[in-house]
């Protein structure tokens, strides 16, 4: 991504431009201030950690060696793994310092940065992964889900950039536990090396495999599962105005749809009201469909991964395959068709589905397509 490209430390020097990096970007200026733990963080604030870990990573003869995308990729992810902490930080009574939840929240933070930057979208999500997991080599191996972390890692993003993300982080800091952490690091790689997910995703022997992999703890991966499903289930994810009913009347005509939008105008319930009675009558209609052992289309928003998870449950007790097909447009595009909309939805709504939205991906479905409707 250029933006990234043009401030990525480049040979001869492997300089990092702090100053352009802070004219650049709020979010990185956010950062000034914040405090942390001087424990693990005896540098001080979240700024000059931040700081620390790109140069730490520019130093890295591993990270130097990687192609140029790559390193403007995890310089990218480096630069972006504490986004969260300004507004995650607490300041309890005795005056202990903790951040906790920014890396999930960094995550969506990092998502909605780079979708307005326009950046592609696996690009995009590869860097969200890393920032949603950046602490788990520290204390992964005390996990007893390491297995199904790192294969989810090895699908979103690679393990191997996660470990030299996680070592940037812990080399930009000082804090007394340092080699201790460096050691756990180096553990993870290893462990991922063994289960064939460091440096790409894990194989498994089908994408039935991959999905009842995913949700039945102490699975095992190399099982070939065999292949029951006695419909499909299309599952629509994407904010308002990203057109999912053109979709659908282009790629899935004559399968019934289950429309939560549809619901919603026909009970009379607002964008901003009470949903559960439009959640209830959309479960009654799949029910229906799942019994019969028939093929449709959930349509609706579906932003994060608890939502989709409470359709994709059900179709899967019901032998249902499901398709996800994430749908995009940029920031401007979405505005302007939702404001032509007879009802458009509104902003405060669409706000907050953009500060929750996860994108599908394939920990979650048997096939998931990430198409782009602009």
């Amino acid at each position: 991504m250029q933006v990234f490209a043009e401030l990525c430390p480049a040979p001869p020097g492997w300089q990092v431009p702090w100053t352009e990096i802070r004219e650049r970007f709020g979010w990185v200026r956010g950062l000034a201030g914040v405090p942390q733990d001087a424990v693990h963080h005896a540098e001080g604030d979240v700024e000059v950690h931040t700081r620390m870990a790109c140069e730490a990573l520019a130093a890295l003869p591993e990270w130097r060696a990687r192609p140029v995308d790559e390193r403007v990729r995890l310089f990218a992810a480096v630069l972006m793994h504490d986004v969260a902490k300004p507004r995650c930080t607490r300041v309890d009574a005795d005056g202990r310092i903790t951040a906790h939840g920014h890396s999930r929240r960094g995550d969506l933070m990092v998502r909605r940065i780079l979708w307005e930057l326009g950046a592609p979208v696996p690009w995009r999500e590869h860097v969200a992964a890393l920032v949603r997991h950046h602490q788990v080599p520290f204390w992964a191996l005390e996990r007893p889900d390491l297995q199904q972390i790192a294969f989810r890692v090895s699908l979103l993003a690679r393990n191997d950039d996660l470990v030299l993300l996680a070592t940037a982080d812990i080399l930009g800091r000082v804090c007394g536990d340092a080699g201790e952490v460096l050691e756990n690091i180096a553990l993870y790689g290893e462990y991922c090396a063994e289960q064939r997910c460091l440096d790409g995703p894990r194989v498994f022997p089908s994408d039935h495999a991959r999905f009842w992999y995913f949700r039945k703890p102490g699975r095992d991966p190399d099982y070939a599962a065999y292949d029951d499903t006695r419909l499909t289930v299309t599952v629509l994810s994407g904010l308002p105005g990203v057109g999912k009913d053109h979709w659908i009347a282009a790629n899935r005509p004559g399968l019934p749809v289950v429309s939560l939008d549809r619901l919603r105008a026909e009970l009379g319930v607002s964008p901003r009201g009470d949903q559960r009675p439009v959640a209830a009558a959309a479960y009654e209609l799949a029910r229906g469909h799942l019994r019969a052992g028939r093929s449709f289309v959930w349509n609706a928003t579906n932003v994060s991964r608890m939502l989709r998870e409470q359709c994709t449950g059900p179709m899967a007790d019901y032998r249902g395959r499901v398709e996800m097909v994430a749908l995009e447009a940029p920031p401007h595009v979405l505005r302007e068709r939702n404001h032509g909309r007879p009802a458009p939805v509104p902003d405060t709504v669409i706000e907050r589905f953009v500060r929750r939205w996860e994108t599908p991906d394939l920990t979650e479905a048997h096939r998931v397509s990430w198409l782009t409707t602009a």
